[in-house]
């Protein structure tokens, strides 16, 4: 059980890092910009954050162990979920940190590849963990609509 445990906690250490260092930007600059009607209020993001960490770790977990542990099967679907990890706790550096609306753009569209990627990955291994990848790749949907909004919305300053 430790590590189906390791494997749930994982994602969240990034993402309350992430929180942690721009929570103070986050309600003064990320106000002012201009965003589309349908973007959801501010305090559905960590709840929606920890549901969606929770369901990938733990469907990391399941590979894993269907796999026999950190074996030669498991370089390219746990490779492709670590990555896709790392880029998912890159993206609020970007758009929070250094407020650059175009790299996080990029980087969310390279997100949504490396997530269809692990999916595609993992299917043949264990299905329900693909199954629980399902709610994040929604959500990175909306998530890459709302960047693309806004980096169209609020041009940066020269």
């Amino acid at each position: 059980w430790a590590h189906a445990v390791g494997f749930t906690v994982l994602p969240h250490v990034g993402g309350l890092l992430g929180w942690f260092i721009n929570r103070k930007g986050i309600p003064v600059w990320y106000e002012k910009l201009k965003k589309p009607s349908w973007c959801p209020p501010r305090k559905i993001f960590p709840i929606a954050w920890t549901v969606l960490y929770t369901g990938m770790g733990y469907a990391s977990y399941l590979i894993w162990n269907d796999l026999g542990g950190c074996s030669s099967k498991a370089i390219i679907p746990l490779g492709l979920y670590g990555a896709q990890l790392v880029l998912n706790w890159a993206w609020p550096p970007f758009f929070f940190g250094a407020r650059n609306l175009k790299m996080a753009l990029i980087a969310i569209l390279c997100l949504d590849g490396l997530v269809i990627g692990t999916m595609c990955s993992w299917y043949r291994i264990n299905k329900i963990a693909t199954l629980l990848m399902v709610p994040y790749l929604g959500w990175l949907a909306m998530a890459t609509c709302l960047t693309i909004h806004i980096w169209k919305d609020n041009p940066e300053e020269k």
